[in-house]
């Protein structure tokens, strides 16, 4: 299993290098952020001064949207971060949350996202495009490679997910949840004629190394809240359905939401916000991954058994570097295969 961790891009952006430098130094390979323009800095500013204090580490925004930026120009953007540094760019796209909430806008429709995916990976492959009547390519890129992984809940995002996704996101560490939504890309890409193995796996959630139980929740809390504006717009859409078939929707994943009266996105991916009192300890407890190593390792051993490629941690809490090494001295080694000198 490979690590990443996901960054929320405050300032002083020095502060966000550091933060990824430190998680290069624990063995993790990927550095997230969050890409929402109102609330937080410029990620893919931010991006450039990673690349250029690490070696190894993959950078990529967790996650961005088509409505945003123009999707030449994101392409444009993870072109050039790869010209400069190599290719150690990922994009994690979805259809939008807080960048177009806050700013009045609503999500993408679901074949937007499906175009932009196909815009930007084929121009930050170095490839032509046909877009809006013309083909186009960056006559300055050759050799970029870039994965696109979509980050998706409902039953129609998990199906688009699996027929175009080079991988798929997903933001909460249940295992019940991640086992159904795992399946319904793997089902959909062979029923596109694709071969499920190729997709990578990726589940995403807040990791709290500590022992206050009661503490780890409270600063983790939020993280049902963010989850939450998802799975409202799927009940909205489906319903509470708790039947089987494809457009069934995990019961575990929209009971908790009953108590939920707004979403102050002021607050938006806190620790301590004050509008996520509806989410339930149980639900703090199956999204999100608390307690010592050994509890980590346990959850983190079940999601692998399932087909998981990539935990991504959020560190939105008050345990950031604690948190980094433990992963590093202990969690990361238990997650990996033992090499041994002489054979």
């Amino acid at each position: 299993m490979d690590f990443g961790t996901v960054l929320q891009t405050n300032p002083p952006a020095s502060r966000t290098v550091h933060l990824a430098a430190l998680a290069e130094q624990h063995g993790f390979s990927h550095v997230w952020t969050f890409d929402s323009h109102i609330l937080w800095q410029e990620p893919f500013v931010i991006y450039s001064q990673i690349l250029a204090a690490t070696r190894r580490i993959r950078v990529g925004p967790f996650v961005t949207n088509p409505s945003t930026r123009d999707w030449t120009v994101t392409a444009s953007l993870f072109a050039t971060l790869n010209e400069m540094y190599g290719n150690r760019t990922v994009c994690g796209i979805g259809r939008g949350d807080s960048a177009v909430r806050v700013t009045n806008g609503a999500p993408a429709s679901l074949a937007e996202l499906e175009e932009a995916i196909h815009v930007i990976r084929e121009l930050a492959n170095s490839r032509p495009v046909e877009h809006r009547g013309s083909t186009l390519r960056f006559p300055w890129s050759t050799g970029s490679e870039l994965e696109v992984w979509v980050a998706a809940y409902g039953p129609k995002a998990l199906d688009l997910t699996g027929r175009v996704g080079d991988g798929f996101i997903l933001q909460l560490a249940d295992p019940d949840i991640a086992r159904w939504m795992i399946r319904a890309v793997r089902e959909a890409a062979e029923r596109a004629g694709r071969d499920p193995d190729a997709i990578t796996f990726c589940v995403a959630a807040p990791n709290y190394i500590g022992d206050d139980r009661a503490h780890m929740r409270e600063q983790c809390r939020w993280f049902g809240g963010m989850v939450g504006n998802h799975v409202a717009d799927i009940v909205a859409r489906y319903g509470r359905s708790t039947g089987s078939g494809a457009d069934a929707v995990p019961k575990a994943l929209t009971d908790y939401i009953e108590g939920r009266t707004g979403y102050d996105y002021n607050e938006h991916g806190r620790a301590g916000n004050r509008h996520t009192a509806f989410v339930p300890d149980e639900i703090v407890d199956r999204f999100c991954i608390l307690g010592d190593a050994s509890e980590h390792i346990a959850r983190l051993e079940e999601l692998a058994s399932m087909g998981v490629h990539q935990f991504a941690g959020y560190l939105q809490h008050d345990n950031k570097e604690e948190t980094l090494r433990v992963y590093g001295e202990t969690v990361i080694p238990a997650l990996q295969d033992p090499v041994a000198a002489k054979a």
